[in-house]
């Protein structure tokens, strides 16, 4: 049995408007995190004042192990100036709920949805 699980990461346009993607599979471990971070990161350092909007397609995430949640809340209260705009894509209750405590701890604003559509339209305001 193939047992799949990390993110991957990319850059989508729609319209005139880029966005950073983020697609989350499975349970996220902390060999996941060491692998992703510094990608991001040096993509970060590229751009000078960063002002990113993320969608998150959490659909096929089934949690993470608790070294990676460390790794996760890490990251994102080092970087947490850089993300104007995280919408989540999910389809569980407690994935909701993530995004409401993500939003106390990022500068940015986070936002849970079920529909992808909509998520992106909220990230073009």
């Amino acid at each position: 049995m193939i047992i799949k699980h990390g993110i991957s990461v990319g850059i989508n346009r729609i319209d005139d408007k880029f966005y950073l993607y983020f697609k989350v599979v499975g349970k996220l471990t902390h060999q996941d995190y060491e692998y992703m971070i510094p990608m991001i990161e040096q993509a970060l350092k590229s751009v000078e004042d960063p002002k990113l909007h993320t969608l998150v397609d959490m659909t096929e995430f089934e949690g993470m192990e608790l070294r990676a949640v460390w790794d996760d809340l890490k990251f994102a209260l080092k970087n947490d100036s850089e993300f104007q705009k995280i919408a989540i894509i999910g389809n569980k209750p407690w994935e909701e709920i993530m995004s409401k405590i993500a939003d106390w701890f990022l500068g940015g604003e986070c936002k849970y949805f079920e529909d992808h559509d909509k998520a992106v339209e909220w990230l073009q305001r």
